[in-house]
C-alpha cells in the first residue's frame, strides 16, 4: 500500500487490485457456468495489461493449446503453486498477478468441467490439463492420479508429460488437502458421462482416449457387453495400460532392496567381477622401485552371487468394486514377482465367490480379462483356496489385499491368524494405489495390530518393498 500525501490514507495498490480480479473471475466462474461480463472486461484488460496472452481466460481453450502459441510459458508452470521462500518478509506482487493469471487458467480448465455428455477429445483435454496442473504442485503429471507420470498428454505441441519438477514430489497435505482423490474423482465423473460403447465402436475416437485408472475400471466392468470393433479397442486400451504400470513397476522392484550376498558360494573369475583395488593392495609386497612395475601373484574378485531360496507368493485379491485400483496394480505386481528365478506366485480373486487366476498369473492382461468387478466381498471363499497352497510355510508368504469390510469377520480373521501361527509370513495390504487413498476395517486393523501384521497401506512401493526383501 502507498501513502495517500493529502491525508495520510494508504491508496489501493494496483497489483494487488488486479491480482483480487482475477480470483473473483475464477470463483464467479467455478461456480456459475454463466460469465459477469464486469469481471470479465476487467480480467482481460488485466491479463494484456502485464503482457500476457488473453487466451488465458478462454475456458474452451486447452493449457496445451496455449501453450503451442505461447511455448515461453511452459517453464512457468513447474511448481507454480507451491510455496516459495519468503525472501525478508518483502512480496513481488507484480509476480502475484502473473501467478494468478496462470493459477487460474489451469484452476478452472480442471475443475470446472460442465454437465452432459462428454467426448474422447474433452476427456484426454482434461488429462492433459489435470497434468499441468500437477505440474504447478510440483508433481509429475499423473502422479496425483495414481499415473506415477506414465501417460501422455493428448494432441501434439507442447506436452507436460516428462516434465515438472525434478526430485520426490512434495507433501501437499497441508496446501491443499485430498487433491489427488479429488482429481481421481472428477475423471471418474467424466468417464462416466461418456457414450463409451459409441466410442470404442468408432476407432477414431477410440484412438483419442488417453487409459487411466477410471477408465479401465470402466472398460473391466463393460467388457462382457462389448463385441467386434468395440471389444477390440477395449482391449488395446487395457494392454496398453497393463503395459505402462508394468514398467513403473519393474523399475520399483529392480530398486527394492535384494537378498544378501552368498560367499559361500565362489565369485566367478570374469573380468567384470574384478576387484582391482583389492587385489593391488594385496601384491604391494611385489611392487619394484628400480622397474616401477607391480606384478602380480594373484587375481581377486567379488561375489556377486546372492543367497535365494525357493518360495511361494500367494496374492488374495478383492475383487470388489472399491478395490478394482488395487486390483489393477496386485495383479501386475503378482506377474513380475512371477518373473524372478525360484518364486512360484498364486494369484486367487474373490468377492462372495473366488476365482484361482494362476495359470494366467504371469500375464496380467489375461489376468483382467477374467475377473468380474463388483459384488459382495466373503473372503471365506477366497482361504478355502488359499490355505491348501501353503505347502512349506516358513517359505510362503501370503498377500491378502482388501478393504477388510467382510461378512464373516470372526471366522475369517481366525484362519488368516492361523496362517501368522504357522511361520508364514502374512501380509494384509488394506491400499495399494498410487495416491494411498483406502479405507480399511477398523476392527480387522486393530486386529491385524494386536496379531503383530499391521495393515500396509499408502503407496504401492511399501508393498514392493516388503515383498522384495522376503523373496530375495
Amino acid at each position: 500500500m502507498s501513502e495517500d500525501r493529502s491525508g495520510g490514507i494508504p491508496a489501493p495498490d494496483p497489483d494487488e487490485n488486479r491480482r483480487q480480479v482475477l480470483y473473483w473471475r475464477l470463483l464467479a466462474r467455478l461456480f456459475d457456468p454463466e460469465e459477469q461480463a464486469s469481471l470479465e472486461a476487467a480480467s482481460v484488460a488485466v491479463v494484456e495489461d502485464i503482457g500476457l496472452p488473453s487466451a488465458l481466460l478462454d475456458p474452451g481453450a486447452s493449457v496445451d493449446s496455449v501453450m503451442q502459441r505461447h511455448p515461453e510459458l511452459a517453464a512457468e508452470f513447474d511448481g507454480l503453486m507451491t510455496p516459495g521462500p519468503d525472501e525478508e518478509g518483502t512480496r513481488d506482487r507484480a509476480a502475484e498477478v502473473r501467478r494468478a493469471a496462470l493459477v487460474s487458467k489451469v484452476l478452472l480448465n480442471v475443475f470446472a468441467t460442465g454437465s452432459g455428455t462428454v467426448t474422447a477429445e474433452q476427456l484426454a483435454r482434461w488429462q492433459s490439463d489435470a497434468g499441468w496442473l500437477e505440474r504447478a504442485l510440483g508433481c509429475r503429471p499423473g502422479d496425483l492420479r495414481g499415473g506415477g507420470g506414465r501417460r501422455a498428454g493428448a494432441g501434439g505441441g507442447v506436452s507436460p508429460t516428462g516434465t515438472g519438477v525434478g526430485g520426490p514430489a512434495p507433501d501437499l497435505s497441508r496446501l491443499i488437502p485430498e487433491i489427488g482423490p479429488e482429481l481421481g474423482s472428477i475423471e471418474a465423473g467424466l468417464v462416466k458421462r461418456m457414450h463409451l460403447r459409441e466410442v470404442l465402436a468408432d476407432p477414431a475416437l477410440a484412438s483419442r482416449l488417453t487409459p487411466s485408472m477410471s477408465l479401465i475400471e470402466q472398460l473391466l466392468r463393460d467388457k462382457d457387453n462389448l463385441s467386434g470393433v468395440a471389444l477390440a479397442n477395449a482391449k488395446a486400451l487395457i494392454r496398453r495400460y497393463v503395459d505402462e504400470v508394468a514398467q513403473v513397476l519393474r523399475s520399483q522392484v529392480e530398486k527394492a532392496t535384494v537378498g544378501d550376498i552368498d560367499r559361500s558360494v565362489p565369485p566367478k573369475r570374469v573380468f567384470r567381477n574384478l576387484d582391482l583395488d583389492r587385489t593391488i593392495w594385496k601384491n604391494l609386497t611385489n611392487w619394484s622401485p628400480e622397474e616401477e612395475r607391480l606384478y602380480v601373484d594373484r587375481l581377486y574378485y567379488r561375489h556377486t552371487s546372492r543367497r535365494t531360496t525357493p518360495q511361494r507368493l500367494i496374492v488374495v485379491v478383492d475383487q470388489s468394486g472399491s478395490m478394482v485400483d488395487s486390483m489393477v496394480n496386485c495383479t501386475i505386481l503378482a506377474s513380475i514377482f512371477a518373473g524372478l528365478p525360484k518364486v512360484d506366485v498364486h494369484l486367487i480373486a474373490y468377492d462372495t465367490q473366488a476365482l484361482d487366476l494362476t495359470p494366467w498369473s504371469h500375464d496380467p492382461f489375461e489376468t483382467l480379462l477374467r475377473t468380474k468387478l463388483g459384488g459382495g466381498t466373503d473372503g471365506t471363499v477366497a482361504m478355502a483356496l488359499a490355505q491348501p497352497k501353503i505347502a512349506e510355510p516358513r517359505n510362503t508368504v501370503v498377500v491378502w489385499i482388501s478393504d477388510f469390510y467382510e461378512w464373516r469377520t470372526d471366522e475369517l480373521f481366525e484362519s488368516m491368524a492361523a496362517i501368522h501361527r504357522s511361520g508364514a509370513k502374512f501380509i494384509p495390504v488394506g491400499s495399494v494405489t498410487s495416491s494411498g487413498r483406502g479405507s480399511v476395517n477398523p476392527w480387522f486393523r486393530e486386529k491385524f495390530k494386536d496379531l503383530g501384521t499391521p495393515v500396509i497401506s499408502g503407496h504401492i512401493k511399501k508393498l514392493v518393498h516388503e515383498l522384495k526383501t522376503f523373496l530375495t
